[in-house]
C-alpha cells in the first residue's frame, strides 16, 4: 500500500504565483538561472538557487548558499508571497504542454516505504548531489521541490480527480515557456479518506524524476529523528514532498548524446565502423523511428541507425535499452566513452531542447551527435522492478513541475 499524508503547503497567492513559480533548481545552470531570475525578486529560484543573490567568492560557499536560501524563503514566507493552508490538504496538479494534459497528486509520502523499496528507483545517485540536497533540505526545514513519481493506473484515483477538477483550480496559469500550470486544493475530509484508501490499494510508486531529492529525504529523516528524544514516526520529516502521475499520463522526450571527437578517427574510417555495427542509412530527419534506432549527426548530414538483429540481449530490461545498447556498440568501443558519468567529452541535450541544438552543439564544440527515441515509463517500471539501474542520463520527462507552488515543511 502506499501511505499518502496531506500537508499544509505554503503556497503563493494566486495573483503571483505565476511569478513566483520556477523550474526546478537541476535544469539549468547558475549563469542560466541569475539571468532568468534577475528582473523577479519573486522567483523562486532565489531559494532553490541562492548562489545568484551572493558574491562570487561567497558564491562557491555551500553554508553561505544554504543560508541564503533560507533567508530568502522566510523572507518570502514574512511577506505573504508564500502562504501556509489552515488545513491540511491533498493537492491535484495538472500540466499542460501543447495537446498534452496530465494531472498529479501531491502529497507527503514515507520515507519507511522508500527505505523498505516500496517506492522503486531506476537510478544510481551521486553522493555529492545527495550531500547537497540533505543539506539544503535540513537548514531550510522544507520540501522546496517536488519529486515526480509514476504509478499504475488505478480507476479509483482517477475517478476522484476528475470529479474535484470540475471545479475551478485555485491557481492557474501558462508560464513563460508556454507550459500551463493549475492547481486544485483538496482539503475536505470525505476526499481526503477517499483518496488515501485509493492510493492504499497501490502496491508501488516509482521514482520517475528526483532521485536525490528521494533519497536526501532518507538521510535528513534520520537526522531530524536523531535530535528528537520523543520520535514516534508521525512527524512530519518522516514524509517528503512528491506529486504522482499515473503511468499512462506521463510523457517522455529522448535524452540525446552529443561526443567532442571521434576518438583520433577520420570521419570516413569512423563512419565505415559505424557501417559494420549498424543498418544506416542518410536521411533528412533526425528523429529515430523507434526504439533501437537513433539519428546520428556528422559533418552536417543527419543519418538513421538501426541496431542489427542479435547485436544486443531484447530480453534484458537494462542492456536492451537503447541507451545500453549505443553505449556497448559505439560509444565505448569505437568513441572510448568507458563512464558516460564521468567522461568530460560525453554531453547529454534533453529533449525538450530540439534536434537544432544537437545541431548548433556539432557545429560549436561537439564532433557528432545521437538523437534518441524516448524511453517508455513501462522499460522504467521494469527495470525498477527488477531492482536495476537505468543507464544514465535515459530518461527526460516534460512538462516539468514548477517549484515554489508547494512547499511542504518538514516540522508541521
Amino acid at each position: 500500500m502506499a501511505d499518502i499524508r496531506p500537508f499544509r503547503a505554503f503556497r503563493p497567492r494566486a495573483e503571483v504565483a505565476a511569478r513566483v513559480a520556477s523550474v526546478p533548481y537541476d535544469v539549468l545552470n547558475s549563469a542560466e538561472a541569475r539571468i532568468m531570475a534577475a528582473d523577479e525578486p519573486l522567483s523562486f529560484l532565489h531559494v532553490v538557487k541562492a548562489e545568484i543573490d551572493l558574491p562570487e567568492a561567497e558564491a562557491r560557499d555551500p553554508e553561505k548558499i544554504y543560508a541564503c536560501s533560507a533567508a530568502n524563503l522566510q523572507n518570502m514566507i514574512r511577506e505573504e508571497v508564500l502562504v501556509q493552508d489552515d488545513k491540511p490538504a491533498f493537492y491535484i496538479y495538472r500540466l499542460q504542454m501543447g495537446d498534452h494534459t496530465q494531472f498529479g497528486l501531491a502529497a507527503g509520502c514515507s520515507v519507511d516505504e522508500y527505505e523498505s523499496g516500496a517506492i522503486k528507483k531506476h537510478e544510481f545517485t551521486r553522493r555529492d548531489k545527495e550531500d547537497d540536497r540533505a543539506r539544503h533540505m535540513e537548514i531550510l526545514g522544507v520540501n522546496a521541490g517536488p519529486v515526480l513519481f509514476a504509478y499504475r493506473p488505478e480507476a479509483a484515483v482517477r475517478s476522484i480527480i476528475e470529479r474535484i477538477c470540475q471545479s475551478a483550480p485555485a491557481v492557474e496559469f501558462i508560464a513563460d515557456d508556454d507550459i500551463g500550470h493549475a492547481i486544485w486544493v483538496v482539503d475536505g475530509s470525505e476526499d481526503i479518506a477517499a483518496i488515501q484508501k485509493a492510493f492504499a490499494g497501490i502496491d508501488a510508486l516509482y521514482v520517475a524524476d528526483g532521485h536525490h531529492r528521494t533519497a536526501s529525504a532518507l538521510r535528513v529523516r534520520d537526522i531530524y529523528r536523531d535530535r528528537n528524544e520523543n520520535h514516534n514516526g508521525n512527524e512530519a520529516y518522516n514524509h517528503f514532498l512528491a506529486v504522482m502521475f499515473s503511468e499512462d499520463e506521463l510523457q517522455l522526450m529522448g535524452y540525446h548524446r552529443v561526443v567532442q571527437d571521434l576518438n583520433g578517427l577520420s570521419s570516413e574510417v569512423f563512419l565505415t565502423q559505424v557501417r559494420d555495427l549498424f543498418d544506416v542509412t542518410e536521411t533528412t530527419d533526425p528523429a529515430p523511428a523507434g526504439h533501437h534506432q537513433w539519428g546520428m549527426f556528422l559533418d552536417g548530414q543527419w543519418y538513421n541507425l538501426k541496431a542489427k538483429s542479435g547485436t544486443f540481449p531484447a530480453d534484458d530490461p537494462v542492456r536492451g535499452l537503447d541507451a545500453a545498447i549505443l553505449q556497448e556498440l559505439l560509444l565505448e568501443p569505437v568513441l572510448g566513452i568507458g563512464d558516460p558519468r564521468k567522461d568530460s567529452r560525453i554531453d547529454f541535450i534533453g529533449g525538450s531542447r530540439g534536434f537544432g541544438e544537437l545541431e548548433r552543439r556539432c557545429g560549436e564544440d561537439m564532433a557528432v551527435a545521437f538523437a534518441f527515441a524516448p524511453a517508455s515509463v513501462g522499460q522504467i517500471m521494469a527495470v525498477a522492478d527488477a531492482d536495476a539501474v537505468m543507464p544514465p542520463k535515459s530518461t527526460w520527462f516534460e512538462p516539468k513541475l514548477r517549484s515554489g507552488l508547494l512547499v511542504r515543511s518538514l516540522t508541521d
